[in-house]
């Protein structure tokens, strides 16, 4: 698989555009929540960022990866994320006032299958 990109955006000395917000099954139906700045052009970039950057490594009961354009402190510090099991394993996520084309929620499945994809196209070492 090869990307479009000149540069990776764990490679590019620039500003982060997005913002990413790790959700984890942390056990007795809770669910973490973590935040982290990134960088790309849109948001399959920025999660290529989150994942191959420095600490990019994914977390034990990843459930998805909510990426949104625009860096908002407020919104990184309590993202209005609403996660509900679906069963199956499953998961139904909401993004509170969300406008259409701000917000991309990728799946646990589709984290792993991106950085399958970029671990053989940028091999370590």
């Amino acid at each position: 698989m090869t990307f479009d990109w000149k540069t990776p955006p764990w490679h590019r000395s620039e500003d982060c555009t997005h913002m990413a917000v790790m959700l984890t099954h942390a056990g007795g139906g809770q669910v973490g929540v973590t935040t982290e700045s990134v960088r790309g052009d849109n948001a399959t970039e920025a999660l290529a960022d989150l994942l191959m950057g420095p600490g990019g490594v994914l977390l034990p009961g990843l459930v998805a990866v909510v990426v949104r354009r625009g860096i908002d402190v407020m919104w990184m510090a309590q993202p209005p994320i609403q996660i509900t099991a679906a069963g199956d394993g499953q998961w139904n996520i909401a993004v509170e006032g969300a406008k259409e084309g701000e917000v991309t929620a990728f799946s646990a499945d589709d984290v792993h299958d991106l950085l399958t994809r970029l671990q053989a196209a940028y091999p370590a070492g």
